[in-house]
């Protein structure tokens, strides 16, 4: 008897370092046992101040250096480079987050393009708010990067963006990256072999 496999759900923040690191073993997961993801742009700063997290500033020094350990640590083991000071870093990158909901709705958006506007920041040094740097990541992929800038601005799309953050604080999510499968939570990219112990559990047993 089959049976319809349930998706990863994967709530994110657009300049989430974290995020960089776990988006090509999410897609090799998907990819590997044919789970869908829904890839979900949310505003995390909103999920903090709603489930009592602090963003990066607000945190002591001893946790702001021991994250910077990590992230060198990090970079070692996955063999992925990342500058841990990136010349664009921002609080916030509301303009690519809108742009990634946008690429959503028109069925254009996938782990690569959001890994490309990740890379873009995380390595390549680019300006991930610029609109002419988001239509470049996007053309690049083969995607109408200017249509999708225009649909970015429109009020459907910044209600999308506002309600996806909604359903992230509503299914108990409070960081980035955070993965739902068949209701079970799995915070950060460091959580990704258990993700897929649950995916293979799941399947097997179906």
């Amino acid at each position: 008897m089959s049976f319809k496999k349930p998706a990863i759900d994967y709530f994110f923040w657009v300049n989430s370092d974290w995020a960089y690191f776990g988006n090509p073993r999410l897609k090799a997961i998907s990819e590997r046992y044919d789970v869908p993801v829904n890839v979900i742009p949310i505003d995390v700063s909103l999920v903090l101040a709603t489930t009592g997290g602090l963003p990066l500033e607000q945190r002591s020094k001893a946790r702001q250096d021991y994250r910077l350990i990590e992230l060198k640590r990090y970079s070692a083991l996955l063999q992925m480079p990342i500058n841990i000071s990136p010349k664009h870093d921002r609080a916030n990158c509301p303009l690519a987050s809108l742009f990634l909901v946008a690429a959503i709705e028109r069925g254009d958006c996938s782990i690569e393009l959001i890994h490309a506007i990740m890379r873009a920041l995380w390595v390549e040094e680019r300006d991930i708010e610029s609109k002419e740097e988001l239509m470049t990541i996007a053309t690049t992929l083969g995607l109408e990067g200017s249509a999708i800038l225009s649909a970015a601005g429109s009020p459907e799309v910044a209600m999308k963006y506002k309600s996806n953050t909604e359903r992230a604080i509503e299914s108990g999510a409070f960081g980035s990256p955070f993965y739902i499968f068949d209701r079970e939570p799995f915070w950060g990219q460091d959580r990704l072999h258990l993700l897929e112990m649950a995916v293979n559990r799941t399947i097997s047993v179906r």
